[in-house]
């Protein structure tokens, strides 16, 4: 499984090269997220593998990193390449980087 760091996750998106799936529940989502992100909470992934990006550099974010690296773990076992990002918005909020709130989820 590959992992990214907050820095690289965001040097990743400034270049257009990530798909971000935050995989938090909609409160947690809605009160901020990575910009950009989608979010596909945890529990839903099984049934809505068909809604990933095929082909995409997907990074899987949570708040601290733990459920994501269990959908990566997940992900790579049916054949999708994802990262897990450490630490995850938990991270990305305390390195002061830039936060989104309350965009509909998907």
């Amino acid at each position: 499984m590959q992992t990214a760091t907050v820095a690289e996750l965001k040097s990743a998106i400034d270049s257009g090269r990530a798909t971000v799936i935050d995989v938090r529940e909609p409160y947690e989502f809605d009160s901020g997220h990575v910009p950009g992100a989608i979010n596909i909470p945890m529990a839903t992934i099984p049934v809505r593998l068909s809604e990933l990006p095929t082909g995409a550099d997907l990074h899987i974010v949570c708040e601290s990193g733990a459920r994501s690296w269990q959908v990566c773990a997940f992900l790579d076992r049916h054949g999708l390449a994802a990262t897990n990002v450490e630490g995850g918005t938990g991270m990305w909020r305390m390195n002061g980087l830039p936060l989104e709130a309350g965009v509909p989820t998907r």
